[in-house]
């Protein structure tokens, strides 16, 4: 008898009809009641089983419209598939056969080849690159503004994908401290600074265009160019960031990091960032410039921006929060050029790369009533003294075993091996002893050209920054 293969709790946190119907499934897909089989009326399986009439008919007529049974007014219940034939459940397929290797497109087939995201990542730790401080970020004051921005939700104008109020501040705060200039229209919103390299690369990139990037340089660029089909070149570097080679033509695109090189942390002269807009032909080669961290400058004024230089609307300027307020902030920027501003934000609706409404108001009010400038402010001086910290550290305990790069700016530094190569088997001996840190030579596209580590200071306070330096001496 059927009831005879069927167990109910009727105090389990599953609902009496959760637990018929996922039961009965189960039976029926195992192929332990089978296909044709005519089930019991719901009058007689209700009370063989103790339950009542409504439980029984709620769980045939789910099983039903999955299509396990078939029934008909006054008749009781067949079963129309054969086990094996349909799942048990969400995800558990029952099935006979092993699955083969999944067929992967060439990009997804590549992606283990390069260490981006960071392959070890685990709990933040000493001294991982590439992080703002969380600890020091003006949490209650942006919860007010996430309050006052969700309170306001329901009296907001449906359909704005990018808030005007924060196309507005953010096109006014990039003038005044990094040189851009763009209209509010041309500030796009989106869910992090790598989304933006994604719509461009979308938009931009016909299957097999060639693009420039920096090597080593940031992966995350490549990975969004691959995808495309792009054919990703990568250009060396000199003490002024990326060189262009004398007598080629400008490609499709070309990525850089003028303002702080990633990883290097050079900064790019007037003269070679001439010589790029020079050798860009407007309409035919386009530059994306990713400012990722140039809110941060220590030694010196920031220089302006790429883009404030180009007369002909060449450069796509991107931007992230997260290196200045939080990573769970998740919000990117971009600068589009203006021919490009309306394709851009329908293709941004159609790849679904959109920031919640809520955030960017809430960014908006962050920005417009100071607190944005006053935070940015403080975590200038609070990381200009945890860099200089970092690097005197360094210079004391493995001045013999690393050669330190100071960077005017940024949140990051690196420190090159000055007997050469290895620098994989020091990372990986450092990450086992408790300290994050990043080889150089997983940044190059081919042969690496540069070896040595690439150290975080921002998030880390000067004690723990110390503690990390010993436990680095110690593995040396």
């Amino acid at each position: 008898m059927i009831s005879g293969l069927i167990t109910l709790e009727r105090s389990g946190e599953a609902g009496l009809v959760v637990q018929l119907t996922g039961q009965l499934r189960r039976l029926i897909a195992s192929g332990r009641i089978g296909k044709d089989r005519v089930l019991p009326s719901s009058r007689r399986l209700a009370s063989d089983l103790g339950v009542s009439r409504n439980t029984v008919s709620f769980a045939f007529e789910q099983l039903a419209a999955e299509g396990y049974l078939a029934m008909s007014h006054g008749r009781r219940p067949v079963v129309m598939v054969d086990g094996g034939e349909r799942t048990e459940g969400a995800g558990t397929a029952v099935s006979r056969v092993q699955p083969g290797k999944p067929r992967l497109s060439p990009w997804a087939s590549k992606l283990r080849e390069t260490d981006w995201p960071m392959s070890y990542l685990a709990s933040l730790r000493p001294l991982r690159p590439g992080h703002a401080d969380a600890r020091e970020f003006p949490n209650e004051i942006w919860a007010r503004c996430l309050r006052r921005s969700a309170v306001q939700s329901a009296r907001r104008e449906i359909g704005a994908v990018n808030r005007p109020r924060l196309r507005e501040a953010l096109a006014q705060y990039l003038a005044t401290s990094r040189g851009v200039r763009a209209a509010a229209a041309q500030v796009m919103i989106l869910p992090s600074a790598q989304a933006a390299l994604t719509l461009i690369a979308a938009t931009l990139i016909t299957p097999g265009d060639e693009v420039w990037v920096e090597d080593p340089g940031y992966p995350g660029a490549t990975a969004a160019f691959r995808a495309s089909g792009a054919r990703v070149v990568g250009m060396g570097l000199d003490e002024q960031g990326m060189q262009r080679v004398a007598g080629t033509v400008a490609p499709r695109l070309i990525f850089m990091t003028p303002s702080h090189q990633h990883p290097t942390g050079r900064l790019m002269s007037l003269v070679r960032r001439t010589e790029f807009l020079a050798a860009s032909r407007p309409g035919k080669t386009w530059i994306i410039e990713d400012d990722y961290d140039g809110e941060f400058h220590y030694d010196s004024r920031p220089v302006p921006s790429l883009q404030g230089l180009d007369a002909h609307g060449r450069v796509f300027y991107v931007g992230t929060f997260s290196k200045v307020m939080t990573s769970d902030i998740r919000l990117g920027y971009l600068v589009t050029p203006p021919a490009l501003c309306d394709t851009l934000e329908i293709a941004q609706r159609h790849m679904g790369l959109i920031a919640a409404s809520h955030i960017q108001e809430a960014l908006a009010e962050f920005i417009i009533d100071g607190h944005f400038l006053a935070h940015l402010r403080r975590m200038r001086r609070l990381y200009h003294a945890r860099r200089d910290h970092l690097v005197g550290e360094m210079e004391r305990r493995l001045g013999g075993v690393l050669e330190v790069e100071t960077p005017s700016g940024g949140i990051q530094l690196v420190a090159r091996l000055k007997r050469g190569g290895a620098d994989r088997a020091a990372v990986k001996r450092l990450v086992e002893a408790g300290v994050e840190t990043r080889a150089l030579s997983t940044l190059s596209l081919g042969r690496p050209r540069d070896h040595g580590l690439l150290l975080g200071f921002a998030a880390w306070r000067e004690s723990e920054i110390s503690t990390a330096v010993r436990t680095m001496a110690s593995c040396f």
